[in-house]
């Protein structure tokens, strides 16, 4: 357990009152906690091939109900009208609500809402699927990284969250070629029923191993001045029901406090530009491919799969290391912080590119970063939001960082299939397209390098900073150590 400590810019640390008297950190169980993150990789994974389905069945659905690309990119865009709706709404009764009911009442959704357009086939139905669909999963990527976070203390989080990231990738690397194959051999109508059956599938095992994890620590408050290493041990979550009370030793802040600090305001524009690229991609990335490039249904598939692979090696490869320099006592805000600006500002720089270069290598590998790089906003930006938020507050910060990154998603879509309708031709549209999205990129991409400060807000907040309350039992929980500057 850790010591207080003293500096010569800061008053002798009290002894900890009753309210803050340190306890023993839950015990890690290692074999539970990656039994877990396999299902919540599995989960991300089915939640992505739904929401790529409808792109990579573009071009049929378009020829077989002759829609325009505006009516196209009108269903596309009516994914996200409750999306980040719900996932506020989530968000705020997640202390309330098991992460296992949660998720299991999420994923029996997605088998629902994939029914209507196998009933019949049209416009409304495939609005409606859509919409579903949309507010089903709205909740889906910041509920599963929360209930991820109550199996994982707060130095082992890195690999886990990128790994339930990964399943974004892993979902259009592996949902790419299968959906592609059901949609040519069997009809589109089939990848619709296959991911119906595998969502249901899904939510059953749920329910029989998917318990809430012992991490809901809340970390120590700030007094007199001192980083204090020690955290408060009682669980977030309560019994199976999954319940969550504050916990006395760590402040409750006000949203409109926690929402405009430089940290959350920055990790919020970040995702907001990396949300832009993933919508275009989900909507228009194979029909752009198929219409533009010339490819074949299994080259798109190919494709986006070689996109999607990209995107899984840079979350294994990124968010590890970052979290290797949070233990050497790197400053958050250059180990989670900084990257999340670089990927968005690079990818925005080849999504301006990639246009105006000649059919060839340098034109895909533009494309593959245009799209993949943003991979590793995603984990990232939970990371440093959760640095910054107390612990009984961390859902419903989730729920709203998810809400207002996501927006894109009800824009983007439909815009692209106007512009493609009102431009000279197809391919001046999706020009002016790209050009958009780079411009959104790149002033988001900015923001976060510039405002993504977790230790100075940590402190600003009066929280303990990132690193000296390990929940978890940190390596370097034997001592407190300075806030980086």
């Amino acid at each position: 357990m850790a010591t207080p400590h003293t500096s010569p810019h800061t008053e002798p640390h009290t002894a900890p009152t009753a309210l803050e008297k340190p306890t023993e950190s839950p015990e890690f169980d290692r074999r539970r906690a990656w039994l877990i993150t396999a299902m919540i990789v599995a989960f991300m994974l089915i939640n992505y091939a739904d929401k790529s389905v409808l792109g990579l069945a573009a071009v049929p659905i378009m020829d077989e109900l002759d829609i325009s690309n505006s009516t196209y990119g009108m269903i596309s865009s009516s994914f996200s009208i409750l999306f980040s709706l719900s996932g506020l709404v989530v968000g705020f009764v997640s202390s309330r609500i098991s992460s296992r009911a949660l998720l299991f009442t999420m994923a029996l959704l997605w088998a629902v809402a994939q029914l209507p357009v196998l009933v019949v086939a049209a416009v409304p139905t495939l609005i409606a699927g859509r919409v579903l669909l949309g507010a089903a999963e709205g909740p889906a990527a910041s509920m599963s990284m929360h209930a991820l976070y109550k199996w994982f203390p707060l130095d082992r989080r890195g690999l886990p969250s990128a790994l339930q990231i990964s399943g974004a990738a892993l979902g259009t690397l592996i949902a790419a070629p299968v959906v592609t194959w059901l949609i040519t051999a069997f009809g589109w109508r089939s990848a619709f029923a296959a991911l119906a059956v595998t969502s249901l599938t899904w939510s059953l095992i749920w329910w029989r191993v998917g318990h809430d994890g012992p991490y809901g620590q809340a970390r120590p408050r700030r007094s007199g001045g001192s980083d204090s290493a020690d955290s408060s041990s009682a669980p977030e979550d309560s019994g199976s029901s999954g319940t969550s009370a504050p916990q006395p030793s760590e402040p409750r802040l006000p949203y409109r406090k926690l929402l405009l600090n430089g940290t959350v305001a920055g990790s919020i524009a970040g995702a907001f530009g990396a949300s832009w690229a993933l919508a275009i991609s989900h909507a228009w990335l194979p029909a752009y491919f198929r219409t533009q490039l010339d490819m074949t249904p299994g080259g798109a598939a190919t494709a986006i799969s070689g996109i999607s692979a990209f995107s899984f090696v840079l979350l294994l490869a990124v968010s590890p290391f970052a979290d290797a320099l949070n233990r050497r006592g790197v400053s958050s805000r250059w180990a989670n912080g900084a990257p999340q600006g670089i990927a968005v500002i690079v990818a925005g720089l080849a999504m301006a590119s990639f246009s105006f270069v000649g059919d060839g290598r340098l034109q895909v590998l533009l494309i593959a970063v245009a799209f993949g790089a943003n991979a590793i906003v995603f984990p990232l930006h939970y990371m440093t939001t959760a640095a910054v938020v107390p612990t009984h507050q961390r859902g419903a910060l989730f729920g709203i960082v998810a809400a207002t990154g996501t927006l894109p998603g009800l824009v983007a879509p439909f815009l692209t299939g106007h512009l493609l309708d009102t431009a000279g031709s197809q391919s001046a549209g999706y020009t002016a397209s790209f050009l958009l999205s780079a411009a959104v990129m790149l002033l988001s991409g900015l923001t976060a390098l510039v405002y993504i400060r977790p230790e100075r807000d940590a402190r600003r907040l009066g929280l303990a900073p990132v690193g000296s309350a390990q929940a978890g039992g940190s390596a370097q929980a034997g001592a407190s150590k300075p806030l980086a500057q």
